[in-house]
């Protein structure tokens, strides 16, 4: 499976931002890429006020760009994500995949909405950050997987990396490879991104593919970049730094298969002991 996770920078137009998406799968045309990735709020500033102005709902505008780009294209399009609006007019932060054909296979609004209040810390060189997706956003209520050619897959947006239990659902309900698009920030960025994709690709003995958008640090908030692809030993395979760019990486997703019987730790879970239902690897 090659997979291509495109990091791009982001302006406050749509329109452009999508151009620069439909460039850079011209680019990939004949490479054999079998899934292109985006990251989280790649068509908007990544800014609370502007979630709601941006906001489209499923098969708007832009939906159907991304469903012309997997077709004309043919491949699996892990659209990042974008702000979704629904007929009582919610806000999400909502991740679209498609098919080869251009058909929607999955839609996961965000569970765990990004709150934070970190003070900086110049000996550090740590900026201070406050953010809050509450303000505008809604969150989420299911944890999703869906089915393709290469077997299911996982999908869950940046903040959510922070919470275990969601991968290893996601791992319990037959996924072996786990889409993370994000926008981490410099705050904990540097210090989180790679000890979190590492730690959950070992926990759910999954293949992590993190996408993220490139850094601008003229934005009001400027994200860490650092694509990352992550095995489910947890090894970084590939990765990217902060600036524009793709990163194409090929797995085997049986190594998921064959981790998990060397080390059988999945099957193992205990969750009756919590009080939760007994799920199985599927």
């Amino acid at each position: 499976m090659r997979i291509a996770q495109i990091q791009s920078l982001v302006s406050g137009r749509k329109e452009e931002n999508l151009d620069r998406m439909e460039e850079e799968f011209c680019r990939l045309d004949g490479q054999g890429i079998d899934l292109v990735m985006f990251g989280e709020m790649f068509c908007c500033p990544y800014e609370t006020p502007a979630f709601p102005l941006y906001a489209e709902k499923e098969g708007g505008r832009t939906w159907q760009r991304l469903s012309s780009m997997a077709r004309d294209h043919r491949v699996i399009l892990s659209a990042g994500t974008m702000p979704e609006t629904d007929e009582g007019g919610h806000v999400y932060n909502t991740a679209f995949v498609f098919d080869r054909e251009g058909r929607q296979i999955a839609r996961y609004r965000k569970r765990h909405l990004f709150e934070v209040d970190i003070p900086a810390d110049p000996a550090a060189g740590r900026p201070c950050q406050s953010f809050h997706e509450s303000e505008t956003l809604t969150a989420g209520k299911e944890t999703v997987t869906f089915d393709t050619e290469f077997g299911r897959l996982g999908i869950c947006i940046c903040f959510d990396m922070r919470f275990p239990d969601q991968f290893r659902d996601m791992a319990l309900a037959g996924a072996r490879l786990i889409l993370v698009p994000a926008a981490f920030n410099l705050s904990t960025g540097p210090v989180h991104w790679d000890l979190l994709h590492r730690s959950n690709a070992l926990s759910s003995q999954c293949f992590i593919a993190a996408t993220s958008t490139a850094r601008n640090e003229h934005a009001s908030y400027v994200s860490y970049g650092h694509s990352m692809l992550v095995s489910p030993w947890g090894n970084v395979i590939s990765e990217l730094d902060e600036a524009p760019g793709t990163l194409i990486t090929d797995i085997d997703l049986a190594e998921a298969d064959r981790i998990r019987q060397q080390l059988p730790v999945l099957s193992a879970i205990k969750t009756e002991a919590a009080g939760l239902p007994r799920r199985t690897i599927s």
